[in-house]
């Protein structure tokens, strides 16, 4: 082998909805990443998606926009096939191919992977567990606040939603089933960029809820980055976020919400439970030159102040327009509208999920047989 050849870079490949992207699709591109040294994203079309699924919540413009916002992603690729092909990684120069230890089946319950599988060109990343498009689905669906609970009540059940989509684990498959995100700080460094500013840098501060991270965020984010070159998210606690959002919002808990926005390319570095008012001393802490904010209505703090009066008053306030009119309660207003149509996605995953562990545990009840009996 030559030298040349000997430090060819290695390509990786991943492919997938990313519908709903979160932090768990993230961290398996991330881990996909540390396998090799260029990682190539394949992104299936809406139409592919619809037949093997259920309908995607995000466009394919919308899917491909947020994948390359993932600062492990190199290079995007938009209508890759649902059944990954020797063919493809050979197109895309990809040694191997990337994906997590959960189950892909099509409408027809073959396994997606199993062409590159066979191959060997195939390595398996740990699902983040606790997340998942369908739980993300779930938790919009059914409104539940179990995702946020805190203190004696972190693990209880809600037995109002028990019957419930996402709420009865006994009927759920064991990939799609509503678990509990448990953070810790290893994964949180894993996500994080671990830089500092320089002295030189201009500092960009924002702050918001950023629940369930969507393309709304994404530009806006994108758009803030470019009145300085470190940018700051501040991310408020979830009792604050429910206290000005209501109902049963954040969708998100703070600690999912912070690894959703930590994984995007233009935030430098994350607040984990910013102050709702913007004061004087967090603008001196971070040597904040600018703060910035969107276009959606400022809600007054509690006390009935402008939570951006300080740097107001000393001219260091911008609002930007993203250009993108997607919010949180936009996005649950299309969830909503097409609410049937989820719960079925979400039951025809599992349906064919299960169908696919039957399969596979009948084939091993088999070969455990004609092994029995070939040694008799």
């Amino acid at each position: 082998m030559s030298e040349q050849v000997e430090n060819k870079p290695v390509r990786v490949w991943c492919d997938g909805c990313y519908d709903m992207v979160h932090f768990g699709h993230a961290n398996s591109l991330r881990q996909a990443k540390a396998l090799g040294h260029y990682l190539v994203v394949g992104i299936h079309t809406d139409e592919e998606i619809t037949k093997h699924k259920g309908p995607p919540v995000f466009t394919a413009e919308e899917r491909s926009k947020m994948v390359k916002a993932i600062k492990w992603v190199d290079e995007v690729v938009e209508g890759a096939p649902y059944i990954t092909t020797l063919e493809t990684l050979d197109q895309y120069n990809c040694d191997f191919c990337v994906h997590g230890d959960d189950i892909t089946v099509t409408a027809d319950g073959v396994d997606t992977y199993h062409l590159v599988k066979k191959a060997n060109r195939y390595k398996e990343v740990k699902r983040t567990e606790g997340i998942s498009t369908t739980d993300v689905l779930d938790r919009m669906l059914c409104m539940t606040r179990q995702h946020f609970y805190k203190g004696d009540k972190e693990y209880e059940v809600e037995k109002e939603h028990s019957s419930v989509m996402g709420q009865d684990k006994a009927a759920r498959s064991p990939w799609t089933g509503c678990s509990q995100f448990l953070p810790t700080t290893k994964k949180i460094i894993q996500f994080s960029e671990g830089i500092e500013p320089k002295p030189t840098d201009k500092v960009v501060y924002v702050a918001g809820a950023f629940d369930m991270f969507h393309v709304g965020h994404l530009d806006f984010l994108e758009k803030a980055r470019q009145h300085g070159n470190f940018l700051i998210v501040g991310l408020h606690t979830d009792p604050v976020v429910n206290q000005y959002k209501g109902r049963n919002f954040p969708i998100m808990n703070l600690h999912e919400r912070v690894l959703s926005v930590l994984a995007c390319k233009y935030v430098s570095e994350v607040v984990i439970g910013a102050p709702y008012s913007v004061t004087a001393d967090l603008m001196k802490h971070f040597n904040v030159d600018v703060v910035c904010h969107g276009q959606t209505p400022v809600k007054m703090d509690i006390n009935g102040e402008d939570p951006f009066a300080v740097p107001k008053l000393m001219n260091k306030f911008v609002i930007v327009d993203s250009g993108n009119k997607m919010t949180t309660d936009l996005l649950f207003e299309r969830i909503l509208i097409k609410r049937m149509e989820f719960e079925a996605r979400n039951m025809k995953k599992e349906a064919n999920e299960l169908a696919f562990i039957k399969q596979v545990e009948g084939q091993l009840a088999r070969i455990k047989m004609e092994y029995n009996a070939s040694i008799v």
